[in-house]
């Protein structure tokens, strides 16, 4: 765990340069607008460690699979999300030698992402070994309203010496991705062009043949006002520059406003890219850096009006809650139903692919209270368009008759994961997919959804299920064998509670919305028959008996569910007996060691009670977390946020704070010592859910609002405003109470700790301190 950015309730900061620190600031200081993204690299060269990463959603690359021994099924690709042309950089030369600083010493060094604002900046003095002083102030972000524009300002100062500069403000296309299975290069050149100030570059990817057009005009600002300079192009294929020489004399400066446009060919005609760049470059350049400020902070305080958690007390939780709702809207807008949201977004380049099943189990849920309902549907629709690679991933697999296996990772629908054990048998990412289904409509009300995609989805995902089980003679039950849960530090096990679990529910849900929607839209549900050739009769016969006969690992003399088949053959050590010094496992210890201890890297069992409590009482929920939770190591960034959930319905306070810092510092802090490679964008969302319905205790029953809140100690109060059913509803909770408050044209009744209360419209309602407040 490092402890190095400074506490501030709306600034990520770091005063002082460790270069040891470097990549882990990188992913932690990235902007990204939903259409691309950055890392925080350095404008000026950088030779010591770093990695370098501009990212453009949408595009990838299908990356040759590499594994030691083939297996029918396997995916022939991994997918890899681009390191894109990088549009950031100008070299900076000073009496000939380069701005480095990892060759200079640093005298002071400041970076800050401004959250509020949306911006990143960045102030450092530099001293060369004969004893000049150079002095940089770099501002630079990804515009929410032009957003597939950036811009930065770059100023430098001569400190204390008269000298020559040259400023060479460049696009480059010659990047390549540190995951790359065989080291080689995904990008070609296609052109370049120059006119002054300006250079535009197209490359396109090998295979997917995605272009990418990058473009940058610059402009020179001197202390009196802008000023003409000479310029030279610099280039080769894949490197397009402007090479500016000037003087200044000690205690001037000069800054450097470079605007840039990155067009994909997913949005524009290959042939009307670089001219499209050009006038869309045009356009910005007349607005001018200051108005696009102003433009952004006022776009930012848009997304804060609608999705901001404001906590009275604590600065680290108030940092560490709004660094998480600002990266995810960083990486998503929600405006295009093809793109989703990667477990690293645009900071970094692990994991590949563009979606995993975190998409639906953590990130949805904030979606659907602090946006649009639009935002939340095409999160769904993107799976929707993907139902016919997912009856073809479960072809591959064996499965036929319209089955359907969502991948564990995509891009494109077709699954491109190539570890066995989650390829093939990391199979409860389909009840993740329908548990979507049921939160949206049930958060929604749309509950038309699924007469016009949900239910087809769920057909595909039921049949799978139906074909996965095995009937055992022995247990004269249904079983899953060879799985691997949410649990990954176990593979290929037999009856995975949850999975069990979640197959039966998925099952159950589909044989309950089979009916609803014939009665409520009879046309709409002929043609989904007709479409998926269903044979309603033999089907649901069929899913009916597996539900009644699932067979679910327990332990009754524990009263717990048992997270598979033969867990309580594992020596059962706590988790807290581990020396520091082998943590995170995954980084010290063999797989073969991971594999037959006892240790859990994220919520399972306690996964789906999470997902289902209201089938479970509060103390069979208490004995599975007390049982469960000393065994965890949290080594996945998905975890946390469960067992703060849990830990809060329970009444446990002090764990529940716990749980939620770790899961809202977990990359400020870089508790699992891994954010060097990129922040862990989809768990950020489990640190709303944290909040919201951990502290918070909200629920959605019968098409209801429920609350039960409780306050952590350390905190004086917290707020949030959600969206529900066409209103806003705001709640702040205190040490005096609750405070309820909504925007809509109607009254709203809220249920706090299970009594109905009446908002009226446009007023608030404050309720005295309840027994958990």
């Amino acid at each position: 765990m490092k402890n190095y950015i400074k506490h501030d309730e709306w600034n990520i900061i770091e005063e002082g340069f460790n270069p040891a620190l470097n990549k882990v600031s990188e992913s932690i200081f990235s902007i990204g607008n939903g259409r691309m993204g950055q890392r925080a690299n350095f404008e000026e060269r950088y030779g010591g460690e770093s990695l370098q990463g501009s990212y453009v959603a949408g595009v990838y690359y299908p990356d040759k699979t590499r594994v030691g021994w083939w297996k029918n099924g396997y995916p022939e690709y991994f997918a890899k999300v681009l390191n894109a042309p990088s549009w950031i950089g100008i070299d900076v030369f000073v009496d000939g030698e380069p701005l480095d600083l990892h060759r200079l010493e640093i005298l002071r060094f400041r970076r800050q992402l401004c959250m509020k604002d949306g911006y990143l900046s960045r102030s450092f003095t530099a001293r060369f070994e004969d004893g000049r002083e150079v002095a940089v102030e770099a501002t630079r972000f990804c515009s929410l309203v032009d957003d597939e524009c950036g811009a930065l300002s770059y100023r430098i100062s001569a400190r204390n010496f008269d000298g020559r500069f040259v400023v060479i403000p460049y696009l480059d296309g010659g990047v390549r991705n540190m995951d790359s299975n065989y080291d080689e290069t995904f990008w070609e050149y296609v052109a370049a062009s120059t006119a002054p100030n300006r250079s535009v570059l197209t490359m396109r990817t090998k295979k997917t043949d995605f272009w990418v057009t990058t473009g940058m005009h610059y402009e020179l600002l001197a202390d009196e006002g802008r000023i003409q300079c000479s310029e030279q192009d610099v280039r080769r294929d894949d490197y397009i520059g402007k090479s500016v020489t000037f003087d200044l004399a000690a205690g001037q400066s000069i800054a450097v406003r470079k605007y840039a446009v990155v067009l994909s060919s997913e949005n524009h005609p290959k042939a009307d890219m670089e001219a499209r760049a050009s006038a869309m470059l045009d356009r910005v350049v007349a607005k001018g850096f200051d108005r696009m400020m102003a433009e952004q902070s006022e776009a930012w305080g848009q997304k804060w009006e609608e999705s901001d958690i404001r906590i009275g007390g604590d600065i680290a939780a108030q940092q560490a809650i709004r660094f998480n709702i600002f990266q995810l809207h960083q990486t998503y807008s929600g405006e295009d139903e093809r793109l989703n949201i990667g477990p690293k977004g645009f900071t970094g380049e692990k994991y590949g692919g563009a979606t995993y099943w975190d998409t639906e189990a953590y990130c949805l849920p904030f979606y659907l209270a602090t946006a649009p309902p639009a935002v939340a549907k095409n999160l769904l629709l993107y799976r929707y368009r993907h139902l016919p690679k997912a009856i073809e991933n479960a072809r591959k697999l064996g499965f036929d008759g319209g089955a359907a296996l969502f991948p564990m990772v995509t891009m494109n629908g077709e699954e491109c994961h190539n570890e066995w054990e989650i390829t093939f048998e990391e199979i409860h990412r389909n009840g993740a997919i329908a548990f979507a289904i049921y939160n949206y409509v049930r958060y929604t009300g749309d509950d038309e959804y699924l007469a016009d995609y949900g239910l087809e989805v769920l057909i595909g995902i039921a049949r799978f299920w139906a074909q996965r089980v095995n009937w055992s003679e022995y247990r004269q039950r249904y079983v899953i064998l060879g799985v691997t849960g949410p649990n990954e530090y176990e593979n290929n096990v037999n009856n995975n509670w949850y999975t069990n679990t979640m197959a039966v529910w998925c099952l159950t849900y589909a044989l309950e919305a089979l009916p609803a929607v014939r009665h409520a839209w009879p046309a709409k549900y002929e043609a989904v028959i007709t479409r998926t050739a269903f044979d309603e009769r033999h089907e649901t016969g069929t899913w009916e008996t597996i539900v009644e006969k699932m067979y679910y690992p327990v332990d009754g003399e524990r009263g717990i569910f048992l997270q598979q088949d033969g867990f309580l053959d594992k020596e059962l050590v706590p988790a807290e007996s581990l020396p520091a010094e082998q943590r995170p496992l995954n980084q010290h210890w063999s797989w073969d060691r991971i594999l037959r201890s006892c240790y859990i890297k994220q919520a399972d069992v306690l996964q789906g009670i999470y997902l289902l409590e209201d089938r479970f009482d509060l103390e069979t929920i208490r004995r599975n977390v007390d049982f469960y939770e000393p065994l965890t190591v949290h080594e996945s960034s998905l975890s946390p946020c469960v067992h703060a959930i849990l830990a809060a319905k329970l009444g446990d306070e002090e764990r529940a704070y716990q749980f939620y810092l770790r899961t809202a510092r977990l990359d400020l802090d870089d508790y699992n010592n891994d954010t060097e490679d990129g922040l862990h964008i989809t768990s950020m969302a489990g640190t709303w859910m944290s909040i919201v319905e951990g502290f918070a205790g909200m629920r959605v029953r019968d098409g209801r609002l429920h609350f039960s809140p409780m306050l952590p100690v350390k905190w004086q109060s917290y707020e949030f405003s959600i969206r529900f059913r066409g209103t806003v509803l705001t709640v702040k909770v205190s040490r005096s109470g609750v405070l309820l408050a909504h925007s809509g044209s109607d009254p709203l009744t809220v249920f706090v700790f299970g009594h109905p209360y009446r908002v009226p419209r446009e007023a608030s309602v404050e309720l005295a301190g309840g027994h958990r407040i």
